[in-house]
C-alpha cells in the first residue's frame, strides 16, 4: 500500500481461479453473471415482419459520433435476421419490465399488447421504455459464439425511471446508498 499500512484482511471468501474453456463453460458464465447489466430489447424489421430480442450484451462506444454495440448470439434462431439488418432499435427496460424482457427471451414476435411509436424507417419502435436508441448498422465484428454489431445512433430519446438490471440469472433493481 502506498502509505505503509498492511493490508486489511476481510472474512470475504477467496476467488477460486479457474481457466475458461469448454469443460469450465458454466463456471465462466457464472463469474461473468457478477456483474449486473441492464436489460434491453433490440427492435428489427425482419423478412416475415418486426423482430425482438432481449439483450443484455449493449455498450455506449462513442459520444462522436454517437456509436453503441450489442452482440447477438450465433446459436440463436433469429441471429441471421439481427446480424444482417440494416437499421435497429435498442431499448433499455424499466423496473416493471420483466415480462416484456422474458417475453423477447422466448419468442422474436411477443409484441402483443406493447404500445408502438411509428418508425419511417419501418423499425418497431417500442413506446414504453426508459431510453431508446435508433440506429442504422455501420460494421459488425466476429467473435467467437456471438458477433459484435456496431451502430450509428440517428435518434435517441429517455425518460425518468428506474432501470431492470440483470444479475446472475436473475431480473433485479439497483439499490443505492
Amino acid at each position: 500500500m502506498a502509505d505503509g499500512a498492511a493490508p486489511k484482511m476481510t472474512d470475504t471468501p477467496r476467488l477460486a481461479p479457474f481457466t475458461p474453456g469448454p469443460d469450465t463453460a458454466r463456471e465462466f458464465r457464472n463469474a461473468m453473471g457478477r456483474f449486473p447489466t441492464g436489460v434491453t430489447v433490440v427492435t428489427v424489421q425482419g423478412p416475415k415482419g418486426p423482430m425482438g430480442i432481449t439483450a443484455n450484451s449493449f455498450s455506449s462506444v462513442s459520444i462522436d459520433p454517437p456509436l453503441l454495440l450489442w452482440c447477438p448470439a450465433k446459436y440463436s434462431s433469429r441471429f441471421e435476421t439481427f446480424a444482417t439488418a440494416p437499421r435497429f432499435a435498442i431499448h433499455i427496460l424499466g423496473q416493471g419490465q420483466m415480462d416484456v424482457a422474458r417475453g423477447f427471451a422466448q419468442r422474436a414476435d411477443a409484441f402483443e399488447g406493447l404500445a408502438l411509436d411509428p418508425c419511417p424507417h419501418a423499425v418497431p419502435l417500442l413506446a414504453d421504455c426508459l431510453a431508446r436508441f435508433e440506429c442504422k448498422t455501420v460494421q459488425t465484428h466476429d467473435a467467437g459464439d456471438h458477433m459484435i454489431v456496431v451502430g450509428e445512433v440517428i435518434e435517441a430519446g429517455y425518460r425518468d425511471g428506474e432501470a431492470l438490471v440483470f444479475s446472475e440469472g436473475m431480473f433485479g433493481r439497483f439499490v443505492g446508498h
